[in-house]
């Protein structure tokens, strides 16, 4: 049985770290890898990211496997809930071997953040070492195949999509193969994700799974969001962070041509994308429990088309699924509250 979640892809779990109230509008997402870790790799494509260990997944270089991804809010700040997530790896002996005695590893976790501070009103709100066990801790507890929390948890808490409230979402898909490829999204971008003409998600025009909302509550939709966004006057810095995993047997350049062409899913759900102001980063987890077809070299085109499409439909979950946010550090209302309707995808 599937749950329509990152986590179909066997062994991967997702635990989350929210943090909000006091000041607070922040939090931090774990993606831990089954025990042993899975091939990682990594895509960047906005101008300002924020990141730690993208070098280590490169092809050309030495780390094979990764036991954890972490996505946090906080921007550069909040990349330090990577402590913690590095700490709890160390104590279950997870990591990259660096001596004969079981216990020396080095956890090589990457990580990206989103631009979430002052959301919540106290800029110095963000996460760190003690947020980022806490996401990972839950992902460890958490049951194999487990659903996922999506909307204003964890990394997604403080994210904002143009001026509607974003957050995490999360889908997956069953090939004819019978490979698995899931993604989780961060949708917090520049952008828009949804059409000023029409009031429909992007991504959901690119699904064909349309309903046009009326024109009256439209045109409400569209004054509500004009006077939110003359409130915020927040600064544009976003960024749309995903992890797509497959239970495939992928090379770590397989892997990064999966991250890769993954971008293509946000690009149909948001516009524009890939800015100066964006961070987007695409990372990609390949477990290897499924080995490819050597006879169907082309085997691997039908995981990047799924990739992408699974980031589209993550980013739609994430807007569907998002709660409105009316406090001090901004007024973002979600499309739930403007448009009706509940989490789809």
């Amino acid at each position: 049985m599937t749950v329509d979640a990152l986590t179909d892809v066997a062994g991967v779990r997702v635990g989350h770290a929210t943090r909000t109230g006091d000041g607070w509008l922040t939090g931090t997402t774990v993606v831990l890898a089954p025990q042993g870790g899975a091939v990682a790799a990594v895509d960047v494509r906005g101008g300002g990211p924020g990141t730690k260990e993208t070098d280590a997944l490169d092809p050309r270089n030495l780390v094979q496997k990764v036991e954890a991804i972490v996505l946090t809010g906080g921007s550069a700040y909040g990349l330090d809930a990577t402590s913690g997530v590095m700490a709890w790896l160390e104590e279950q002996g997870r990591g990259v071997r660096v001596g004969a005695d079981p216990a020396h590893v080095v956890p090589v976790v990457p990580a990206a953040c989103v631009f979430d501070l002052g959301r919540g009103g106290d800029f110095r709100a963000r996460p760190d070492a003690a947020t980022g066990r806490a996401a990972v801790e839950e992902a460890a507890a958490s049951a194999v195949g487990a659903r996922v929390r999506e909307g204003c948890v964890g990394a997604g808490t403080g994210a904002a999509v143009g001026s509607l409230k974003g957050g995490v979402g999360t889908a997956s898909a069953v090939l004819d193969s019978g490979v698995t490829v899931g993604a989780l999204v961060v949708a917090n971008a520049v952008g828009d994700v949804l059409d000023p003409e029409t009031g429909v998600l992007y991504g959901e025009l690119f699904q064909g799974r349309v309903q046009y909302p009326p024109a009256h509550v439209h045109e409400a939709a569209r004054r509500r969001l004009a006077e939110t966004a003359a409130k915020n006057a927040a600064p544009p810095l976003n960024t749309t962070l995903a992890v797509v995993a497959t239970d495939a047997e992928l090379s770590k350049a397989q892997a990064q041509k999966l991250a890769g062409t993954a971008h293509d899913g946000i690009a149909r759900a948001v516009r524009p994308v890939h800015l100066l102001h964006d961070g987007d980063t695409v990372f990609a987890l390949a477990t290897g429990a499924r080995r490819l077809d050597p006879e169907r070299p082309l085997a691997l085109n039908e995981i990047l088309a799924a990739g992408a499409d699974v980031v589209t439909r993550a980013i739609v979950r994430a807007v569907r699924a998002a709660e409105s946010v009316d406090g001090v550090g901004g007024v973002w209302p979600s499309y739930g509250e403007l448009y009706g309707g509940g989490a789809g995808g």
